[in-house]
């Protein structure tokens, strides 16, 4: 396969944008393409290497699968090494069984599935994980396996015909993945199925680049250019992803290969010395960066600076360059180690790693680390499903009233998480023929009012409630049966057209969207509610808070500056600008009500344990919720006459 400078420029243009977002720089809001365009490229890489190899009758899939290893194993490998002594050192036991079991998934090549399974119900911290970005390499590698058998197998019917297989594959990926971001957002994300047209666009690009090799023209080439650019600039974490907003980047990159000749302005730009040599360290880069972030901000308890995470990104790419030269080239070299020992030492290394995953996850992290007032304080607070312990203690599940959440958590703690509704009680909708209504609807952090709400007000007011984790607030057509937040909309909203509550909440945790909002409440408004209390976020912090104070236990302040989640603050000031004189509604300043300019409050009276106001990264305690109806009562009383 004739080398081609302009690829490697491009590996530059993506790996550069993941990087700079991952640092927290907000104007490469879109950078997470520079992922897409990785999957183009090594589709059309791979399936031209295979193509060349089947049609010289010398491709071997022995071979084949030695090539890759070489090529990706050995600096993956030596990242992981790096890692682990940091991680024991810098990591809290919750932290550390979780790195433990992705060190068990990303030598399965599994570490996709691992991330998808994790983004439930209590998801950690992404940006704390060290190898979460593995997830990608997880996809190339699936796709290496399986690509290559079905090539050999469907080799018989003619290359034409294997083409245009491949694009009724692609064509389905890309369906399945515009249905899966609205049904099964996050396994859409992570999962092969719904990235595969990704690579089977490079592959198609491979095929016709074999048969015609690459054109010049301008327009197209740097139409593809400007593409990639556009999304990387335009794009943020709300666009839905993977579905045909990433066509944009991913015809871009087809645009590029079948199009930018070496004569081409495109091709020039690509092909500029400081781009290749950024593509050629791409891969390592993209490996060192994550594990240099997320210790930076596990180290720090809160968000780093933007120069030491620039730093850090510079620090980045120089790593990578000595990675590249004394690992990556070395090993690709046959002389470096044997063909007969490529397998066995994969392997070795493999095992090493998934029994280093074991360990730490059979030991829950090493608690003994701990100081015991330490190890006391976290175990108070532990929470792991399937025992809940936390929970259970307190009672939440009947204080905020889970009765009333279609999510089925009894499957999530089986670990078998379900997108099925379960039914909710009866009480949650009721009727009520002596008492006006007060509707409580939204997700997990609606169901945290729930408990202060029905102690302060249950003597004047009916309280009813649908509120389901993770399902943001918003008008549906229709129920579903495979669905829960689609069903828990319909009947939330079903029950406030018959039922004409006289207040209805509205509270969620992320994803606050103004116009969805607006849109919303004019509805509400259109069918009767007349009083609508909208729920500004609860402090939200960067990692759950007994694990933040945990590291100096003994001099716990009553208020806490650092460590907040900028972009619920952010979030918050965005709300009440719109919304705090906005006609019929009520905008509660919850981060107002717990938070002054010394900081949030961590706990109330002298009991920090049974006094905390946030068990987890934002989720209220009952004496936080009970601290926050004060004022809701206080609204309601003035708004009622009463």
């Amino acid at each position: 396969m004739k080398y081609r400078p302009e690829i490697d420029g491009l590996r530059a243009l993506a790996v550069i944008p993941v990087i700079l977002l991952h640092a927290g720089f907000e104007l490469f809001s879109g950078g997470f393409v520079g992922v897409d365009v990785f999957f183009v490229i090594s589709g059309y890489l791979i399936t031209t290497i295979i193509i060349e190899d089947i049609e010289n009758k010398r491709f071997s899939i022995i071979n084949f699968y030695e090539r890759r290893a070489r090529r990706i194993l050995p600096a993956l490998f030596f990242v992981i090494l790096v890692c682990i002594p940091f991680a024991w050192i810098w990591m809290l036991p919750s932290q550390l069984k979780d790195f433990s079991q992705s060190l068990i998934a990303v030598s399965l090549f599994a570490s996709n599935i691992l991330f998808w399974r994790e983004s439930g119900y209590f998801n950690a911290a992404a940006e704390e994980k060290p190898l979460l970005h593995t997830w990608s390499l997880a996809v190339e590698e699936q796709f290496y396996i399986l690509f290559p058998i079905f090539l050999i197998l469907a080799w018989r019917f003619g290359k034409n015909r294997v083409f245009w297989m491949i694009v009724v594959m692609a064509s389905i990926s890309l369906l399945l993945s515009e249905w899966g971001w609205r049904n099964k957002a996050t396994a859409n994300f992570y999962l092969a199925p719904t990235r595969a047209w990704e690579l089977f666009a490079g592959s198609i690009a491979a095929f016709i680049v074999q048969k015609q090799g690459v054109q010049k023209n301008n327009l197209l080439s740097l139409t593809g250019l400007a593409a990639i650019i556009v999304s990387i600039f335009f794009y943020d974490e709300t666009t839905p992803f993977p579905s045909l907003y990433a066509l944009a980047p991913v015809l871009g990159v087809v645009l590029l290969v079948l199009y930018a000749d070496k004569e081409t302005l495109a091709a020039k730009l690509l092909s500029a010395k400081g781009f290749v040599g950024i593509g050629l360290v791409s891969y390592s880069a993209y490996l060192w960066h994550q594990p240099l972030f997320a210790f930076a901000r596990i180290c720090s308890l809160g968000n780093p600076s933007l120069l030491l995470m620039s730093t850090l990104s510079v620090i980045s790419i120089l790593i990578a360059y000595f990675s590249w030269r004394y690992i990556e080239k070395p090993f690709r070299r046959k002389n470096a180690i044997k063909h007969s020992y490529v397998f066995l030492v994969s392997l070795v290394g493999g095992v090493f790693f998934i029994s280093i995953g074991y360990i730490g996850h059979s030991n829950d992290g090493f608690e003994n680390r701990l100081s015991p007032k330490q190890s006391e304080f976290l175990a108070y607070f532990e929470n792991e499903i399937p025992e809940w312990n936390y929970n259970m203690r307190l009672g939440l599940i009947d204080k905020y009233w889970l009765a009333c959440d279609y999510y089925d958590l009894d499957a999530y703690r089986a670990s078998n998480p379900t997108q099925v509704p379960k039914e909710i009680k009866a009480e949650c909708t009721k009727k009520s023929e002596t008492r006006k209504i007060f509707f409580i609807w939204g997700d997990s952090h609606a169901q945290q009012f729930s408990y202060g709400v029905r102690n302060l007000l249950s003597d004047r007011l009916a309280v009813r409630q649908i509120a389901s984790s993770d399902c943001v607030p918003k008008l549906v057509s229709e129920s579903s049966d495979i669905d829960y937040c689609q069903k828990s909309n319909f009947e939330a909203y079903k029950f406030i057209y018959e039922n004409k509550p006289e207040f209805v909440l509205l509270a969620q945790a992320k994803n606050h969207d103004t116009h969805s909002y607006v849109s919303l409440i004019r509805e509400l408004q259109e069918i009767g509610v007349s009083k609508i209390l909208l729920m500004g976020p609860s402090p939200q912090w960067v990692r759950d808070l007994p694990e933040l104070l945990v590291r100096d236990v003994e001099n716990i302040p009553i208020k806490l500056s650092l460590y907040r989640d900028e972009k619920t603050l952010k979030t918050n000031e965005e709300l009440k600008k719109r919304f705090s004189q906005f006609d019929g509604v009520n905008f509660i300043d919850v981060i107002d009500l717990l938070c002054d300019n010394d900081g949030c409050l961590v706990y109330f009276g002298n009991d920090i344990k049974n006094g905390i106001t946030t068990w987890d990264y934002g989720h209220l305690t009952p004496i936080a919720s009970q601290y926050v109806a004060n004022n809701i009562k206080s609204v309601v009383v003035e708004k009622t006459g009463e």
